[in-house]
Parts: C-alpha cells; structure tokens; sequence
C-alpha cells in the first residue's frame, strides 16, 4: 500500500496493475539476461516468493522518474543516501529491495509484454495517452488505476 500510495504522491498514472504471483520459471524468464551472474538466483527466489503487484505507469521522463523515487538498488545506500526513496524506506537487501524499474523504455516495453501480454502498447498511445496527457482522466481506487473521462462520463460528473 504504500508503495502505491507513493505512485500516486507522485503523481505517476497507473495505466494497469493488477496482483499476481510468480513461479520460479516465469521469475526465470524475466531475470533471463542476469542468469549466470551471482545474485540471479536470488532474484529468482524472490520474485517467487509471493504475490506482487505489477503495474504499467506513465508520466514524462517515466523511467527515470520512476528509478530516481526508487532508489539506488544497494539498499545499505539507499538507507543512507536516500531514505526517503521506496527502497530506502522498505528494501531489505540487495535482492529483496522492494522494488523493479525498467532501466529504458524498450525495456519497459519488453516487461510490459511480460506481466501485460493483453495490453496493446501502441494501441494505448494512439487512443488513450493524449487524453491522459491533457488530464481527461479519473482515478478508480477500486480498480487501482486511471481511466480516460469519456464525453459520457463527462456529463455525468
């Protein structure tokens, strides 16, 4: 929750999220391109260990935005440099720091495809970013996402 409620602080859209829970193959597949190096193992379980929350945000500048409210990964210098950061407040280890962020947007796109496979990116921004862009949106907590304000819902509000 409160990692959530500092998506939302910070004024990020939440585009989708939604709660799941990762085997250790599908944690696997994801921390594919880190296999072989010393800590993926650890990755691996604990991306496996329990349910999640994964989440498609938006904002400009969305991915260092999203890493610099985060932290730095190490969470004995993010404790330290950046207590306030998601990981400085709730990391507990190098491994288990509470959080992931895409490190550029084609990797973004890549792990959006991961958790998302029904979400259409391109159909997104052709469709729906402008209008978020210019603000023609509503938050739905019950949903925990925002939505674009059609005319009809519009003239309702």
């Amino acid at each position: 929750q409160a990692v959530h409620a500092a998506i939302l602080r910070h004024r990020f859209l939440i585009v989708r999220s939604k709660e799941l829970r990762c085997g250790p193959e599908q944690s696997r597949r994801f921390y594919r391109e880190h296999a072989g190096r010393f800590f993926y193992q650890r990755l691996v379980e604990f991306m496996a260990s329990g349910p999640m929350w994964a989440y498609i945000l938006a904002h400009e500048n969305a991915v260092p935005l999203w890493r610099s409210l985060m932290g730095p990964t190490k969470v004995f210098r993010a404790r330290h440099s950046d207590p306030d950061s998601i990981r400085g407040a709730y990391g507990l280890t190098d491994t288990r720091n509470t959080t992931h962020g895409s490190d550029s947007p084609a990797s973004a796109s890549r792990e959006i495809a991961f958790f998302f496979p029904e979400f259409d990116e391109q159909r997104w921004y052709e469709q729906d970013e402008l209008q978020l862009r210019r603000g023609q949106l509503y938050y739905s907590p019950e949903e925990r996402v925002h939505r674009v304000l059609r005319a009809q819902e519009a003239e309702v509000t």
